[in-house]
């Protein structure tokens, strides 16, 4: 039995007007999605299966096959769907039978290191059969109702922040919970208005546990801009 990744990557990363996917946009020279797949393979995952979006589906097999770092990886690269939810679907039906545990990834978090992999996956290995790596949120928190007519908001609650967690990819699963998991929420997929925002909230919805191990500040998602230029400054201070 092996571990297995699905790498999602099928996003249109429309906040980071780049003009392209979000996944192919490039830092330091190489695109997020390889970035990521670098340090799947550098955690010891053989396995990836990658979402992209249909239209750049052979040029993202294209540029992993050929990079020296995954040569010994068995990559596979399927059609995103409607939502993320439906994208991680299709990737996980991919998978090889024999692979046992999955780690879902999201290209945007490139830099997400092999020592956070490696400790979800040996999370799972350990017996939690659902694991996500968190951070302790350090800002105050609201909880509020819909925006009223001029756009204002009413606070309903401030829950205890000590309680809370940040949630990161990767997230591991036993592979026979996950693939449960999302059969019973397959309904959920067809738009991201209703699909989950994780596959957490999916093994939630089974009264399944889920537990959190220390997440890491380098998987941060990349979304705009800003959050690029912040993984280039983190890029160079790993290469001091």
């Amino acid at each position: 039995m092996t571990t297995g990744a699905v790498l999602t990557a099928a996003g249109s990363g429309s906040r980071l007007a780049a003009g392209i996917p979000k996944a192919l946009v490039l830092l330091d020279g190489a695109a997020l999605v390889l970035h990521a797949a670098r340090r799947l393979r550098l955690a010891g995952v053989v396995e990836i299966v990658v979402s992209a979006p249909a239209d750049h589906s052979a040029s993202v097999l294209d540029l992993l096959s050929a990079d020296s770092v995954l040569r010994e990886a068995r990559i596979t690269v399927v059609e995103g769907g409607a939502s993320r939810q439906a994208s991680v679907a299709a990737a996980l039906a991919a998978l090889p039978a024999a692979v046992d545990v999955v780690l879902v990834h999201d290209a945007a978090r490139a830099l997400a290191p092999v020592s956070l992999i490696q400790r979800v996956e040996a999370a799972v290995r350990s017996g939690h059969d659902a694991v996500v790596p968190g951070l302790p949120v350090t800002d105050t928190v609201k909880r509020v109702a819909a925006a009223n007519a001029d756009g204002a908001e009413l606070v309903r609650a401030t829950p205890d922040r000590s309680t809370l967690r940040a949630v990161q990819t990767p997230q591991g699963f036993a592979r026979d919970l996950l693939d449960r998991a999302h059969a019973a929420g397959a309904e959920r997929a067809a738009s991201e208005a209703s699909a989950a925002t994780d596959d957490a909230a999916l093994v939630e919805a089974l009264d399944r546990p889920v537990w959190v191990v220390q997440g890491d500040v380098a998987a941060l998602k990349i979304t705009t801009a800003q959050d690029l230029l912040v993984a280039e400054l983190m890029l160079r201070e790993e290469a001091r």
